[in-house]
């Protein structure tokens, strides 16, 4: 599993380098977190300067916009962009790392032909419409209704955390078709315009002050039954495969960032005085960098391995969960230390001097959401106990 890179591979590294360190120092700055219009501009625009230079979608089929190209090298590209801080894309991840995925996993044909070129292109925006106010870690509960009329199913229910739902064209829905059958059973996966009659937003705001999130309540939204992804009532089983991809291979980017931040704290702690000396010389708290630093070695063998699985075809699994789970509880206890080291700069998002504190405190409040975001760790634990170790419910 320890990757060890070819010349081309090497190649390709340097090659998206020399790019990277052309296109980001022409992008304008990056618009404030609560301007959601302004900010799907941005990352779509990204995302087409990716796409336009052959780097966008770069693991996806050539036939759908991508360059069939390795995860080793998906893998390389990820490393060079989170170590040159350019633009994440935040505004169609739901695309780009489930609906996109997904649909290339099991969509028909035509599925795949209207909407992953789309997708890399930043033409499309997605949303995630999963839990709802009664179902959120047992999403099996949902009651939102999907009714079949004719060629259209009719829907109609509440969601909430609907991701960037406010400049979405698209969502990804988990509905309720068979009302009898067992909670699981009785699933469908579709595929929403955003635009149809009968959808209804209401932001949500986060502690950050941006609002990510809406409650979505649908009214009677048609859909017509060819936007159904995988077979009628095979709906969980075709959310379990966006739940891996969300999971395992869409958190690889948080692991990199994640080492990245582990060497920026160390050269923050030998940068900030105490007393006759700085903030490294103290050895308990070079002992827990130290920690984080190997755990995050840990998380990227396994990285290695997913990417292993993927290489080899496969739909990541409860390797992805381990992964989810320990490195969002890792991303917490890393920008918790953050918060000890700058001590009262660590209370305001304002940058001091040249500490660069305001970044380190956004993430730090960031981190608390991925440790419920697609699963609560409790969820994790409970997967992993059940499907990896065999114990009982």
């Amino acid at each position: 599993m320890d990757i060890a890179y070819t010349a081309e591979e090497d190649a390709f590294r340097a090659e998206v380098r020399a790019w990277l360190g052309e296109v980001l120092p022409a992008l304008p700055p990056a618009p404030p977190p609560h301007d959601w219009p302004a900010r799907r501009v941005f990352d779509t625009t990204w995302q087409r300067t990716l796409y336009d230079a052959g780097y966008g979608g770069l693991d996806w089929p050539a036939e759908y916009g991508g360059r069939g190209a390795s995860p080793v090298q998906q893998l390389i590209l990820l490393e060079e962009t989170e170590r040159a801080r350019a633009p994440y894309g935040v505004a169609n991840y739901v695309g780009l790392k489930h609906a996109g995925p997904t649909i290339a996993a099991e969509g028909t044909p035509a599925q795949k032909e209207r909407h992953l070129g789309p997708i890399l292109r930043g033409d499309e925006v997605w949303c995630q419409g999963f839990s709802e106010p009664g179902a959120g870690s047992d999403l099996a509960s949902l009651r939102t209704r999907a009714v079949r009329d004719g060629d259209d199913y009719v829907l109609t229910g509440q969601k909430i955390w609907t991701s960037h739902s406010l400049v979405a064209d698209f969502c990804e829905i988990l509905v309720r078709t068979d009302p009898d059958a067992p909670k699981h059973k009785g699933l469908t996966w579709l595929i929403m315009p955003m635009d149809a009659p009968g959808v209804r937003l209401r932001p949500l705001r986060t502690i950050m002050g941006s609002t990510d999130f809406a409650e979505m309540f649908l009214d009677g939204v048609r859909v017509p039954v060819a936007n159904r992804v995988g077979a009628e009532n095979d709906g969980w089983r075709v959310a379990m495969v966006t739940l891996s991809f969300e999971r395992g291979t869409a958190f690889t980017g948080e692991l990199v960032n994640s080492m990245v931040l582990v060497e920026e704290l160390a050269r923050l702690a030998r940068k900030l005085t105490r007393r006759s000396g700085t903030a490294w010389n103290d050895a308990g708290l070079r002992r827990e960098i130290g920690h984080l630093a190997a755990g995050y070695d840990a998380l990227w063998a396994l990285t290695l391995r997913n990417v292993s699985e993927a290489a080899a075809g496969s739909v990541p699994g409860v390797g992805a969960t381990v992964f989810k789970l320990r490195l969002t509880e890792l991303r917490t206890t890393l920008l918790e230390l953050f918060a000890r080291l700058l001590g009262r700069a660590g209370l305001t998002m304002s940058d001091l001097d040249d500490l660069g504190n305001g970044y380190y405190v956004e993430e730090r409040l960031r981190a608390l959401s991925l440790t419920i975001a697609g699963g609560t760790s409790n969820i994790q634990r409970n997967i992993i106990a059940e499907r990896l170790l065999g114990l009982p419910k």
